[in-house]
């Protein structure tokens, strides 16, 4: 067992290294500015295809770079949000509701491997876990599962939790400046629909969000939404 996590241990460094090695490459490249290749990368740290495979899917999670089919990876061009980024407070706000939040889960964990490659952490790295339903005039809206990078949040869970996850990573300096969500239409599982306060199988929508404060990813989080009661709006505009 001492070797096989000692093996992890090595792979986890190598991920790392040549993730780090690909970032001071680019930083200064144009947008459109081919990456590395993964053959190069392997060639010259004599890892596996899988462990650079890795590294380039945190630089691509990050925003950093971008894959287009058919001709490869490139420096990633700057994104425009086309919409305001908000919180689930000034959300229901703006809809003239009345925003509530109730704790399920604040503790600290090790991140699995989905949420550390969006992080850009290591898998096992801390993080802190968030659960909330989030209520507005009193009825039951969404359940959110926030992931945070631990080591950006000193304190986050001293003296408990803060009112607003969005106002507290202002106060840091970290609030989100652009978002990427992503949203699918399920059906409700059994406690998520008691918590939800809906007929089991319901409706539901999924949401996940990755949350960037300029080029630095603060929050990764994953909420179900009443498809009864929560309507999506999104806004686009046609890029210069």
């Amino acid at each position: 067992m001492e070797n096989t996590l000692a093996a992890r241990e090595v792979r986890s460094l190598k991920h790392v290294q040549v993730r780090e090695y690909v970032r001071a490459l680019i930083v200064d490249e144009a947008p459109g500015s081919p990456a590395p290749s993964e053959r190069e990368l392997v060639t010259r740290f004599g890892v596996a295809r899988m462990t650079v495979r890795q590294a380039m899917d945190s630089l691509v999670a990050e925003g950093l770079l971008e894959r287009i089919p058919g001709r490869g990876t490139f420096v990633a061009r700057p994104r425009r949000a086309s919409t305001p980024v908000l919180s689930f407070t000034e959300q229901m706000q703006r809809r003239g509701l009345l925003p509530e939040s109730q704790t399920l889960v604040a503790r600290r964990e090790q991140a699995g491997p989905g949420v550390a490659r969006v992080l850009g952490l290591t898998e096992g790295d801390p993080v802190i876990h968030w659960r909330r339903l989030r209520r507005a005039d009193g009825t039951p809206m969404c359940i959110e599962d926030a992931y945070l990078n631990e080591v950006l949040l000193p304190g986050f869970l001293q003296g408990g939790t803060p009112t607003s996850l969005y106002d507290d990573l202002a106060t840091r300096g970290l609030r989100p400046t652009w978002v990427e969500d992503s949203i699918a239409a399920d059906l409700a599982a059994r406690e998520e629909a008691e918590l939800l306060e809906i007929g089991p199988g319901a409706a539901v929508l999924r949401t996940q969000r990755r949350a960037l404060c300029d080029d630095k990813v603060v929050e990764v989080s994953r909420s179900v939404y009443r498809s009864d009661r929560y309507t999506l709006r999104i806004q686009l505009a046609q890029e210069d």
